[in-house]
């Protein structure tokens, strides 16, 4: 697993009983997924210049534990899988404090080609160095 993002749970992060809000879990999610998306070489210049984009088609996450205003996290990423236009991927967002997982995200993205509106394959190198940051999944 690679370090994709670190930030801090502000107070207007939180809810009405206190504790991070379920959409800025997804918030730091998807900043955690362009980083680990340009680590194998999907960057924003290569969605740009090649007229392509990811959507994603499944995502489901688990909350372990709560985050209150003023903790730090930290997440980290691996692939589960990759296959011709279809990336599998996990992230592991834990406490920084004290190395608690506080939630888990498995999210299936497809490689798009934004002019048909199609799936479309991901290139070579990409597929490679995914296969290159495969974890096990679940751990065991």
């Amino acid at each position: 697993m690679v370090e994709t993002y670190r930030g801090a749970v502000y107070p207007w992060h939180c809810d009405h009983i206190g504790h991070m809000n379920v959409m800025w879990y997804v918030g730091k999610f998807d900043e955690a997924t362009w980083n680990l998306l340009a680590a194998v070489g999907i960057t924003p210049s290569y969605l740009r210049e090649g007229n392509r984009g990811m959507a994603a088609v499944q995502q489901n996450i688990a909350y372990k534990r709560e985050l209150h205003a003023g903790d730090t996290v930290i997440v980290r990423s691996g692939m589960i899988e990759a296959r011709d236009k279809v990336l599998r991927y996990v992230h592991e967002m834990a406490n920084s404090e004290t190395g608690e997982t506080t939630a888990v995200c498995e999210l299936t993205v497809v490689h798009l080609d934004r002019a048909t509106r199609r799936a479309a394959p991901l290139p070579d190198v990409t597929v490679a160095r995914a296969r290159e940051m495969i974890v096990e999944w679940p751990r065991s």
